[in-house]
């Protein structure tokens, strides 16, 4: 199985829009058009079996439409050979944090999506690690933003040393790192991250890390904890997936990397 354990989709409504503003926000070029059918056709092209869809809930209101729709979207696709699987999300600023964690669990959600700089919120604010931590007790997985978002270059919400601080406060199981624990930021993932438990993915990040530096993080940390991930529509699953297999890594490893971490995580 090969799970791409980090992507984007949006409302068809207001896709085209909202990947023209984030392309200029960024100065990117998106893959897809940020639409389910072309994610979907990705993952054909791919040869993708899983696409972990996460959403994020910019304002507080937002909690009930963002969470319906990946509900939604889980029925749409439970029997399908190519499948979309939605985490849920919530905002630090929620008012009840606990009733909104266990609502997204018995709403059969496996997990939540967190960012920092769309959110507003540094990752180490007690409002993150009290979500984080009661997040954990539930069985949920928690994905966070690490390091620089290049849309907000200037302002890094969720640095290696906030983060640092949330493991040692929290100890957080079911942690998921995005960009590799830190976006631009590797020096420190392999110093104070590397070897910890939690979980790093890939997303959007080939072309930015050198491959030694990957390397090293990844004997470091153990590839038992690496998940594939291309934080779709800004990366191309089926480059990514060519990048992956091309790498200096043993078969078994590689196989943990691109589908059997991510397996076992999510309980498929």
């Amino acid at each position: 199985m090969v799970v791409d354990f980090h992507t984007h989709i949006f409302p068809e409504k207001i896709a085209a829009r909202t990947i023209e503003k984030l392309e200029k926000l960024a100065n990117v070029k998106a893959f897809t058009d940020g639409r389910e059918e072309s994610l979907v056709a990705s993952m054909r092209q791919a040869d993708v079996d899983l696409s972990v869809v996460l959403p994020v809930v910019t304002k507080p209101e937002q909690f009930r439409s963002v969470n319906d729709f990946a509900v939604r979207l889980n029925e749409k696709y439970a029997d399908k050979e190519k499948r979309l699987l939605s985490f849920g999300g919530i905002h630090p600023d929620s008012p009840d944090y606990k009733a909104m964690l266990r609502e997204i669990r018995d709403l059969g959600l496996k997990g939540i999506k967190l960012h920092p700089d769309y959110q507003n919120t540094y990752f180490d604010d007690i409002k993150y690690m009290r979500i984080v931590d009661y997040a954990s007790e539930l069985g949920l997985v928690s994905v966070v933003h690490a390091g620089v978002d290049i849309g907000f270059p200037d302002h890094v919400r969720c640095t290696v040393e906030r983060i640092r601080r949330v493991l040692d406060e929290v100890n957080p199981q079911n942690l998921v790192l995005a960009h590799f624990g830190g976006f631009g930021m590797w020096a420190e993932v392999e110093e104070l991250l590397a070897g910890e438990k939690v979980y790093l993915d890939t997303a959007y990040i080939f072309g930015f890390i050198e491959k030694d530096v990957f390397l090293g993080i990844l004997e470091k940390h153990g590839a038992e904890h690496v998940l594939f991930a291309t934080d779709s529509p800004w990366s191309g699953q089926r480059e990514s997936l060519e990048y992956v297999r091309g790498l200096p890594v043993p078969r078994e490893q590689l196989d943990q990397i691109i589908g059997g971490n991510a397996e076992r995580l999510l309980g498929e």
